[in-house]
């Protein structure tokens, strides 16, 4: 049986603030019962506050129901055609291997060889720290757990890029627009990004925001530029898979449902690049239209 309390504005951020800073659901609990709160509903309202960061769910509002069955994930049959060949445009990509959880595609010959060395060539020049969202402010920072350099295109920014948009679309089946600008990331020997989600998680203004403007990501291709000498495995620790960097080859995983709900099996990380250099071009896609938060 499930009873609705009230449940006050700050006293939900309080709870988000505290997890951000990454005090223990348990402890904040107990700073609750230590204030006089019946410990049934200071579990429930951590339980609630706690899932939507697992699952990049909306915050609670101000009416909490205690009792109710938990959030969980509900996976959905992967956006990307059946099949052991997909036709993308003007090419054929064949599927080398096929995820249940997270749902995700491993592909051959997503790009050519010129490719590749054409959007390489673009990005060099304009290679910077690769910054992430901090998720205490919001704000573009220079990644701790990324060390690696990278740069974004704009939406159609060269006819390659808007080819390989388009080629995205007809693979995801999903607009062109809904895609964010394509990173590019370059790692060198050491390199590393260490276990992280690539949805966004509503503990800040900023990403409460971002998606309210566009919805939240529900999808993330990786393309491969270039064959790797030694480590730098685009890895899934939740279920021990890891996908082997080839020149041309891509990695297309979603984590996104109708629900609005994510999936945190989707944790994944690059391990450290033993040698050589690595180059990946990055697409993140979005529910609906991405609108690029305005430079003031």
């Amino acid at each position: 049986m499930s009873i609705t309390v009230n449940f006050p504005a700050e006293v939900r951020d309080w709870i988000a603030a505290n997890l951000t800073r990454g005090v223990a659901p348990q402890a904040i609990v107990n700073e609750m019962v230590a204030r006089n709160n019946a410990v049934e509903l200071a579990a429930a309202m951590v339980e609630a506050v706690s899932a939507s960061f697992l699952y990049g769910a909306p915050l609670p509002g101000e009416r909490l129901e205690v009792g109710a069955a938990p959030l969980g994930y509900q996976p959905e049959p992967l956006r990307v055609p059946d099949g052991p060949l997909i036709r993308v445009g003007e090419r054929k990509v064949r599927v080398l291997s096929r995820l249940q959880r997270p749902a995700a595609v491993h592909l051959e010959n997503f790009l050519s060889a010129d490719e590749c060395e054409q959007l390489i060539a673009l990005a060099q020049p304009r290679l910077d720290r690769s910054t992430v969202v901090d998720p205490v402010t919001g704000r573009n920072v220079v990644a701790g757990h990324r060390s690696s350099h990278g740069m974004f295109f704009r939406l159609g920014e060269t006819p390659l890029i808007a080819r390989l948009e388009a080629r995205i679309a007809g693979l995801t089946g999903t607009p062109v627009e809904n895609g964010e600008g394509l990173q590019m990331l370059h790692y060198e020997e050491g390199a590393e990004s260490t276990p992280h989600v690539d949805y966004l998680v509503p503990g800040n203004d900023a990403n409460r925001e971002s998606i309210a403007r566009s919805g939240q990501r529900m999808g993330t291709l990786l393309m491969y530029l270039n064959d790797v000498e030694g480590g730098g495995e685009t890895v899934f620790p939740q279920i021990g898979w890891g996908v082997v960097p080839q020149r041309g080859h891509a990695l297309y995983f979603e984590y996104g449902n109708r629900f609005g709900l994510c999936d945190p099996s989707s944790l994944h990380a690059s391990l450290p690049l033993r040698g050589g250099e690595k180059w990946v071009a990055t697409k993140w896609i979005r529910m609906r239209r991405f609108v690029a938060r305005e430079r003031g």
